[in-house]
């Protein structure tokens, strides 16, 4: 007989609310009240995790990119090429937000509604999974696949800059099988992969030829 799976710490439980409640109703819109029912606590037990609702909405946001970080080691432990790397990297990021449209939401949408985030917050979390990016490029670079002139901290933002931008669109979209999310991974890979490649040489007309 096995035992049942340990119940989720209060903490977690708040969190997996939140995402809830603020992806059905909007950040700004969601009361703690609803949070907390939806949590199975009272309401004043979630002030002794959170300082407020602000302070939630970047717990939830450092909580999933925690998750993010761990399953994308996973997902490109299994590569060694870089290019191979590019291709399960944007397949990775676009398969969370398809799997998990909530969380999705919130960090897409809601999060953006916080004034604290996008002024006073470091986000170290989510530059280091840009990071990842910036050094499959200089992994590439190194092996002799990619463009020297390729500035790996532009390529990280401009990578992250198309997929987010579509998870946006995605997200928001009432109409999502337009372009679905493994199509735009792999579209999004391409693009870039064959704008990093180093062009192979140019062959010779008979004419050119000496």
């Amino acid at each position: 007989m096995t035992s049942p799976s340990p119940r989720p710490d209060k903490r977690t439980l708040i969190i997996d609310a939140a995402v809830k409640v603020f992806a059905e109703k909007g950040f700004l819109l969601a009361p703690v009240s609803d949070i907390a029912r939806t949590a199975g606590v009272a309401d004043g037990t979630i002030y002794r995790y959170f300082k407020n609702k602000e302070d939630l909405l970047l717990s939830i946001f450092e909580q999933k990119m925690d998750e993010l970080l761990v399953g994308l080691g996973d997902m490109l432990s299994q590569a060694h090429d870089p290019v191979e790397k590019v291709r399960r990297f944007a397949r990775f990021h676009f398969q969370q937000v398809r799997d998990h449209r909530d969380a999705a939401e919130v960090l897409q949408v809601e999060l953006r509604l916080s004034t604290k985030f996008l002024k006073d917050y470091r986000p170290i979390k989510l530059w280091a999974y840009l990071g990842v990016f910036g050094q499959i490029v200089r992994e590439g670079q190194a092996q002799g696949l990619f463009r020297d002139d390729l500035d790996p901290f532009i390529s990280m933002w401009a990578f992250f800059g198309a997929m987010d931008e579509l998870s946006m669109q995605w997200v928001l979209s009432r109409k999502q099988d337009r372009f679905p999310l493994e199509l735009a991974a792999d579209q999004v890979a391409e693009i870039f992969i064959r704008g990093m490649l180093i062009e192979p040489p140019t062959a010779l007309t008979p004419e050119e030829a000496p």
